[in-house]
């Protein structure tokens, strides 16, 4: 089996804190691989020591030398004064003269995702930024492409164009990524770093439902080993009370096994308890009235562009409305509407008498980075006052998942994902009629995302929610309202109904080759076409053959069985061989328009 690279039994600490340790997994060729895990276990970290950028404490990794690996950061690193030209150019090859580079540009992207080469980086937003980062790292051809959160300050519509390019993608790659909608959609392998498991970590083949499957299969394995030793425990425990003096070798050797079935005992318990979630719950006024607030025929411009007109919308208690739109389309504008710190050109909003809203921020701007942790969860004192009880902040700290130890840390020192915590901490003292929620997903890890989810479900005021975990927007919303930033509100009723007419919408629209070399073509149109359509068949099958192959691979009867093994092993590089052979016609075809 051809390993492009895998790590063996590495071991990392911060600081005094160990990330993981003796962490084994290799990346095949093709492999799609989806890491993730708690804030805080280490994904980053084992994205650098993969790629060199940081050393193991203990243990090694190997990597195939001839293979080209690239890798995305969190935040980039482009100079200021760099032109698009000079980045996206840079990163090929030489020899290639500037017709060949934009060729090469528009192959990666499938489009002119670039129109102005000239302009300078330090003009781009953090949307546009994170997709030049990716195109140049496609262009550098690798082999194994490692990404840190590459959907980070993409908006949709960019998350959905990364995805297409994944998706038909014949190089390896890791990445990180808290959206499990991305998640579902591009890897064919999960490991979630994590002490909660015995070993470090959990590998599941297949895409995130699959690993929701197994892993939730395992947990309760464990949870069912826990309560079997325990019922051990107890009767070796009944049996040492009542033991005669007089050891016996015979006594001896029970002795011992009931040591060590304790040590074994402790050993999962610690394991279980690890998996700890934040204790999110909003409070509700629980206010008795149809209608909590309702626009009619809002409209607003900024800066001479019409966002959106005529827009009327109704909250009432137990709603939820999804806001979406490209960055820039007016959703964070609605918002201000909404809370009446922006008034409209046209329209009006209609309150109920004393509502109360309560507002997450997605620039976190509500938080004082210079506090302490302690001040910016309890203001007032050493108790916070949560649903009529008096809670001590410690306690209430140790909710939202921080240490006694952080409470004087400056909130400057806290992660994205902790000063997110803190935020929802802050927003839940506060009883609402309606939450008005501004990306509260950011740098939230999938845990505390579940958690958020469940109580956003549970609160019987209103939301509106703006976020791009589509996972979380599906699940909540009533209904979405879409923003297209050219004055058209338009509702719909999920997401897989604004995913087909935003489809409907895309299939008048079509990418042009650059014309300088456009090849031309003998072949008769319609059966390119044709084939080309079977081939998409071909490939599709091909790579659901190789990903059922490859979860062989974690089936314990095989990897003891050196014959089953190699034999399987064979059969997994044939199926790459085919798909190679799919993918080079198809690149043929293409080069053929």
């Amino acid at each position: 089996m051809s390993f492009l690279i895998n790590t063996q039994a590495i071991s990392k600490t911060f600081g005094a804190i160990p990330l993981f340790s003796s962490i084994s997994i290799g990346v095949f060729a093709r492999e799609r691989l989806g890491l993730i895990g708690p804030n805080g276990s280490g994904k980053s970290t084992l994205l650098k020591i993969l790629m060199g950028l940081e050393t193991p404490d203990s243990g090694k990794v190997v990597q195939n030398s001839s293979i080209k690996l690239v890798y995305i950061a969190q935040q980039d690193t482009f100079p200021p004064n760099h032109s698009l030209k000079q980045i996206l150019f840079g990163a090929q090859a030489a020899e290639l003269d500037d017709a060949e580079c934009q060729y090469r540009i528009w192959e990666v992207t499938g489009e002119y995702l670039f129109s102005d080469l000239d302009r300078k980086v330090s003009e781009l937003s953090g949307g546009w930024r994170k997709r030049l980062a990716i195109v140049q790292a496609l262009l550098q051809q690798p082999d194994l492409l490692l990404m840190d959160e590459p959907t980070n300050h993409l908006d949709l519509g960019g998350i959905l164009w990364l995805e297409a390019l994944l998706k038909k993608s014949t190089f390896a790659f890791v990445l990180v990524s808290h959206d499990r909608y991305f998640l579902e959609n591009t890897v064919n392998v999960l490991v979630e770093l994590n002490k909660v498991y015995p070993e470090g970590y959990f590998k599941s083949a297949g895409n995130y439902s699959d690993f929701l499957d197994k892993r939730a299969q395992f947990i309760e394995g464990q949870l069912k080993k826990e309560q079997s030793l325990s019922n051990q425990m107890r009767k070796e425990e009944e049996w040492l009370r009542r033991m005669p003096k007089a050891r016996t070798t015979k006594a001896q050797y029970r002795i011992d096994n009931a040591e060590q079935l304790r040590a074994d005992l402790q050993k999962i318990k610690t394991s279980n308890a690890q998996n700890k979630k934040a204790g999110i719950d909003f409070e509700a006024s629980n206010r008795q009235t149809r209608s909590l607030l309702e626009t009619h025929d809002l409209t607003i411009s900024r800066n001479g562009k019409l966002l959106f007109s005529n827009l009327n919308l109704k909250l009432s208690p137990g709603s939820c409305v999804g806001l979406m739109g490209e960055n820039g389309s007016g959703k964070s504008t609605l918002m201000n509407l909404l809370t009446g710190t922006l008034s409209p050109d046209s329209g009006s909003v209609e309150r109920a008498d004393n509502l109360r809203m309560v507002i997450f921020d997605q620039k976190r701007e509500q938080l004082d980075q210079k506090q302490t942790l302690k001040h910016a969860l309890s203001p007032t004192g050493d108790n916070v006052l949560y649903k009529g009880n008096s809670v001590h902040v410690a306690s209430w700290a140790k909710r939202f998942l921080f240490s006694p130890e952080q409470l004087q840390q400056k909130v400057s020192q806290l992660s994205g994902g902790e000063q997110a915590r803190v935020l929802i901490a802050n927003l839940m003292l506060q009883p609402a009629d309606i939450l008005l929620l501004d990306e509260p997903t950011n740098d939230l890890d999938i845990p505390t995302l579940e958690v958020l989810e469940e109580s956003l479900s549970e609160f019987t005021g209103a939301v509106v929610l703006i976020t791009h975990d589509r996972y979380l927007l599906d699940r909540l919303s009533d209904k979405l309202l879409y923003l297209d930033g050219h004055g058209k509100p338009e509702f719909f009723a999920d997401y897989v109904q604004w995913q087909q007419a935003m489809r409907g919408k895309n299939q008048s629209i079509s990418a042009t080759k650059p014309a300088k070399i456009k090849k031309s073509t003998a072949k008769n149109t319609s059966d390119k076409s044709g084939e080309l359509k079977s081939l998409t068949k071909k490939i599709q099958t091909a790579e659901a053959e190789l990903e059922i192959l490859q979860a062989q691979l974690q089936d314990a009867d095989v990897i003891s069985n050196p014959a089953r093994l190699t034999a399987l092993c064979e059969k997994i590089e044939n199926a790459k061989t085919k798909i190679d052979e799919f993918y080079k016609r198809w690149e043929e075809l293409e080069k053929d328009e």
